[in-house]
């Protein structure tokens, strides 16, 4: 296994573990959320990034590290409600959700070591306030998408959105930590 994938599945199973916790604590309630809904949450959390990493202080005590795992989070939530888009049920079994938040992962991680690959690995080089902003710019064109009732003429769609801000807030995070090391 590559460094890059054992610090990928690292980071992922921090922010698997804190969904499927919350999930005990509140239940899959978000599944009543619409897509815009949860686009609307995601970019909460990366403007608040921003303003802390261009103030260089924050008066909340919570950091920037939950945030992108929330990132990541909303993001597989976001891609767990467009494959359940059928399926109106607001109440999911913890076994089902822990193997749809698996299956997300998995496409997701696949898409990863595809673009790592054609890109050598360019995110190592990259700061983490270059990234945060690419999730913001990410999140402005979903919401276009999201505006435009999901047409496209030429550009992915919201799924790939979703999935490019998961790859980029893993990777802040493992920035982040490779930093504090």
């Amino acid at each position: 296994m590559s460094q890059t994938e054992s610090q990928y599945r690292q980071v992922v199973e921090l922010c698997k573990d804190v969904f499927l916790k919350k999930n005990k604590d509140y239940g899959t309630a978000w599944r009543i959320l619409r897509l815009p809904s949860i686009t609307d949450q995601i970019f909460i959390k990366a403007q608040r990034i921003r303003t802390i990493q261009e103030k260089g202080e924050q008066r909340v005590q919570e950091g920037v590290v939950p945030e992108f795992m929330g990132i990541i989070n909303y993001c597989v939530m976001a891609l767990i409600q467009i494959e359940l888009v059928n399926d109106a049920r607001t109440d999911l079994p913890p076994d089902e959700l822990e193997n749809l938040y698996d299956g997300q992962i998995r496409q997701v991680m696949d898409l990863l070591f595809a673009k790592n690959h054609d890109y050598g690995e360019a995110w190592r080089d990259m700061r983490v306030s270059s990234m945060t902003d690419i999730i913001l710019m990410k999140l402005l064109r979903t919401k276009q998408i999201e505006d435009n009732q999901g047409k496209t003429l030429i550009s992915e769609g919201v799924e790939a959105n979703y999935m490019d801000m998961i790859n980029y807030a893993v990777f802040c995070l493992i920035k982040l930590t490779d930093h504090q090391s």
